[in-house]
């Protein structure tokens, strides 16, 4: 289903791949991409996979959507788990492709049901695992 603001369409993968990650924990990330007009599936991060797999999976020239789970224990010592959407947009990347991503991303994120926290990194810096830490506590 298109959006009209932006022309985007999402493909149902997206929406079934997500849907894993939430409820049987299939995945540890998936990185999405927009192709023409549509989002898709880019990578999927198996669950044994770390935060490095992941940001070294992120292009460093090109903006990607990606849901990241990520395992934590709480101060209470309790074991708990956050899902992320980070929209990765590096300052080096086309000024056209950053448009067309910043313009699709509230619709692309509304598609996906259970976002629990949501980071704009620009750069690595801006989505270190500290940073992840600091924003699931």
């Amino acid at each position: 289903m298109a959006n009209a603001a932006s022309g985007m369409a999402v493909e149902d993968e997206c929406k079934l791949k997500f849907l894993e990650l939430k409820a049987k924990r299939n995945y540890r990330f998936i990185i999405f991409r927009i192709e023409g007009q549509k989002v898709m599936v880019e990578k999927l991060g198996s669950p044994e996979e770390s935060y490095e797999d992941f940001t070294n999976s992120l292009p460093a020239d090109e903006c990607r959507y990606a849901v990241f789970d990520f395992d934590f224990i709480t101060d209470e010592n309790c074991q708990k788990s956050k899902i992320f959407f980070i929209a990765w947009s590096p300052d080096i990347s086309k000024v056209r492709m950053k448009m067309v991503y910043a313009s699709s991303k509230d619709r692309f994120k509304r598609e996906l049901d259970g976002i629990q926290v949501e980071l704009q990194a620009t750069d690595p810096s801006e989505m270190s695992l500290d940073i992840i830490k600091g924003r699931a506590l």
